[in-house]
């Protein structure tokens, strides 16, 4: 990577661990599905003129079908499980747990597309589990008040990420990572809004609360995928996917510092056993020759 690309690269784990963050101060004031409306239509409203500017709207509208499908799993029913979560969880937590998504990725792809598993992403996927139940292990209460459907709402995300990829891959490939993008914000945002509508607050949430809003959508949403496709074209999807390790040391980092979030020995060490079966089951470590 150049000194740019590697600037790129951290600017984006820095803006999606940023994500967590504006939805956990955002969500109590605009519930979950409200703020996701306002998520995707802002990044929306910022992605189709860069759109239409390189001439590629046609493909949005030839590929409606698809986009309506990467739309709802790919940001508008992940998004809502994430925004539900972080109300009863911390952003850091709800970061780490994030880093899941290539590990579900790997997972349906050897079940769903037959896609075969070398030994070290197999043990890369025994890992992640193991560092998810370590995680979950004393947090997972499922009473009233407790954060264990909020664990399985964003092991529910991370399903939704890892399924449409290989969806993406196959249906829509070919077509520009823009596009795409763009047709997956705007189709949720479609879906959303009757929605957002019947659950609009009653009370308007304060100047800080949107700002949290615009700074998701622009930033953590629309900026953040603009360097994303960036940072594939010039790097390669197996550099790019590295942000995966990133975004959690952020996620963790931005809680701490402006929600005064606590970070336990069971996060970092949970966290840490996360990021090494993601790095396995995506081969960006692999083990050594003479065990693989």
């Amino acid at each position: 990577m150049t000194p740019r690309n590697l600037f790129d690269l951290i600017l984006l784990a820095a803006l999606w661990g940023g994500s967590f963050l504006f939805m956990r101060y955002a969500a109590p004031s605009f519930g979950a599905i409200p703020l996701i409306w306002l998520r995707v239509a802002i990044a929306a409203a910022c992605l189709l003129p860069l759109l239409w500017w390189r001439g590629q709207s046609g493909l949005l509208r030839q590929n409606m079908g698809a986009m309506l499908v990467v739309g709802l799993l790919n940001s508008a029913v992940p998004f809502v499980l994430i925004a539900w979560a972080v109300l009863s969880i911390t952003s850091g937590l709800a970061s780490i747990l994030n880093a899941v998504t290539p590990i579900f990725t790997a997972l349906i792809g050897a079940l769903w597309l037959n896609e075969r598993l070398s030994k070290s992403q197999m043990l890369g996927l025994l890992i992640g589990f193991v560092g998810v139940l370590l995680l979950a292990a004393d947090k997972a209460d499922f009473k009233a008040g407790g954060s264990g459907w909020a664990i399985v709402a964003l092991l529910g995300a991370t399903l939704c990420y890892g399924i449409v990829t290989h969806y993406t891959r196959h249906k829509l490939a070919g077509v520009p990572s823009l596009v795409t993008a763009t047709g997956a914000q705007l189709a949720a945002a479609i879906v959303l809004l009757p929605l957002a509508y019947a659950f609009w607050p009653a009370v308007m949430p304060d100047v800080k609360a949107w700002l949290a809003v615009i700074g998701l959508g622009v930033g953590c949403t629309a900026l953040a995928f603009a360097l994303f496709f960036r940072l594939l074209a010039q790097v390669g999807a197996s550099r790019a996917v590295t942000v995966t390790f990133l975004i959690p040391v952020f996620g963790v980092l931005w809680g701490s510092l402006f929600l005064g979030e606590t970070v336990s020995a069971s996060m970092l060490v949970g966290g840490a056993v996360i990021v090494l079966g993601t790095a396995l089951a995506t081969g960006v470590v692999r083990l050594p020759a003479v065990l693989a």
